[in-house]
């Protein structure tokens, strides 16, 4: 029941600090802001500041920033809608930024006490795959794989199961970076003795500690928020394709639940520590790419016709009418309100099914 209620409050926050993000540029480019909420719900605390009303409200489900004149014409100066174009797209993009930001932060937080981290390198062949010879020594530490950059652990091995039957790989050696181009690595399948098929390679992928110290720890935490980056574009060009399905998908509940099983199956307080602290750092990534789509509804969708309304006024001296704007905005809202009920429903689906 703990790690349910963490994992609930550390959703909610990484909303709100979204929200935050909103507020504060829209507070320091002079956008007048109505209200800045924290939960969601009836209210347990308010206190009108200046022009904006603070409040605190029971649900700790997330947040929200009303700016004057967001969703309707306003005839304030310092409403959102009269604002300058850059203006709008630095306060859009802010709460993203936030997320991403918060994101890299967590994930200092874990490596600050680090003195090393893994590396993954070339372990050997496998005896009868003919892969003596492929070009790759032992000890070789993989830099990139087939134009992808190495960045954390776990990479290369990802890459080499993701990758063709030709590769072109960089590898570092003794000080020196390396290219193997065109290296004829093809799967093959095996059958052991008692029955066992497997699809493989025929390479090893060891790994090896390497120091890290100094700023070496910022340039990693910064590796892994651009690999959790990287995840999401992965992620979401295998939904395209169909090599995943929404019910591959996880909503609130799904994450809830998976943060929770990762609590519950820590080892001691310092485990449980950083395993949610990780797993809060690939959310708040994830929060921050997904709500840059161009969808309507998001913050991506709104730069979008930002972006589409500037080019269209200078080239014709026209732009899309904000109702229109607006009725894309409520229809991709009710289209992502259904994807979410599907999601939601089949996350409840697996955990009865379990």
């Amino acid at each position: 029941m703990l790690y349910i209620i963490v994992a609930i409050l550390i959703f909610g926050v990484l909303i709100a600090t979204h929200e935050l993000g909103h507020f504060a540029t829209a507070k320091l480019l002079g956008v007048k802001v109505n209200e800045f909420s924290v939960g969601m719900g009836p209210a347990i605390w308010k206190k009108q500041r200046g022009d904006t009303l603070y409040s605190v409200r029971i649900l700790p489900i997330g947040g929200y920033c009303a700016m004057e004149g967001e969703d309707d014409d306003s005839v304030d100066p310092r409403a959102f809608g009269k604002a300058a174009s850059w203006k709008k797209m630095v306060i859009l993009c802010a709460g993203a930024a936030m997320n991403f930001l918060t994101g890299l932060l967590l994930i200092l937080i874990l490596y600050v006490p680090q003195q090393a981290v893994l590396v993954e390198t070339y372990g050997g062949s496998t005896p009868g795959y003919g892969t003596e010879e492929c070009g790759l020594l032992p000890g070789d530490r993989f830099l990139s794989i087939d134009g992808h950059r190495i960045l954390v652990y776990g990479n290369a091995q990802m890459y080499l199961e993701r990758a063709g039957d030709t590769l072109d790989i960089v590898v570092e050696r003794h000080g020196q970076t390396v290219r193997l181009d065109g290296l004829y690595l093809p799967r093959q399948e095996r059958t052991d003795e008692e029955g066992v098929t497997t699809n493989r390679r025929g390479i090893l992928v060891a790994s090896e500690a390497a120091p890290l110290s100094g700023f070496g720890k910022v340039q990693y935490a910064w590796n892994m928020s651009l690999d959790f980056v990287r995840l999401v574009w992965i992620s979401l060009g295998d939904l395209i394709s169909g090599s995943v399905g929404v019910r591959d998908l996880s909503g609130p509940v799904g994450i809830v639940d998976t943060m929770t099983e990762v609590g519950n199956s820590a080892t001691s307080a310092y485990a449980a520590f950083y395993s949610l602290t990780y797993f809060a750092a690939l959310i708040a990534v994830n929060l921050a790419v997904m709500n840059l789509l161009p969808l309507p509804a998001l913050d991506g969708g709104r730069v979008f016709f930002l972006l589409l309304n500037t080019v269209l006024y200078r080239l014709f001296r026209k732009r899309i009418d904000p109702r229109y704007e607006g009725y894309v905005h409520m229809a991709g809202l009710a289209a992502l309100m259904c994807l979410m009920l599907v999601v939601t429903l089949s996350d409840v689906g697996k955990l009865f099914g379990r």
